[in-house]
């Protein structure tokens, strides 16, 4: 058994595809017109078989409040491995990424948070 789809909650999906695809650098990979949304995903350009992320409509009632209760938490709604964080926080801070923790080591473990454009905050994370 392995992953296949996994999803993160966006105020807005054509907003969200271009900040998973401009400044993140993903790949859309399906966009299936359902409505006033869709089923919409990205994948990594260096994995186009992996998993996909799907850009999931947060219009459910209960949603906005648990994004809300993450952020105000600081606990972020996904993870991106990357192969180096210090990087990816210069890449992405040009990018115009606000962040809320920059690169922090943790033993062998690097990690940084940041905002996305669609109300939630994404981890980037690299172990040794």
């Amino acid at each position: 058994m392995k992953i296949h789809l996994s999803s993160v909650f966006v105020d807005d999906q054509e907003k969200a595809l271009r900040f998973h695809t401009n400044v993140l650098g993903f790949v859309k990979e399906a966009e299936v017109p359902l409505g006033k949304d869709g089923w919409l995903t990205v994948v990594s350009p260096d994995d186009l078989d992996g998993t996909e992320l799907l850009l999931e409509p947060d219009g459910h009632f209960a949603v906005k409040p648990y994004k809300a209760a993450l952020v105000k938490d600081g606990i972020p709604a996904t993870f991106f491995a990357v192969d180096d964080v210090h990087a990816e926080f210069n890449r992405l801070r040009e990018l115009g990424a606000h962040f809320t923790q920059e690169p922090l080591e943790i033993g062998p473990v690097t990690t940084a948070v940041f905002y996305d454009a669609c109300g939630n905050l994404i981890q980037i994370v690299h172990s040794e």
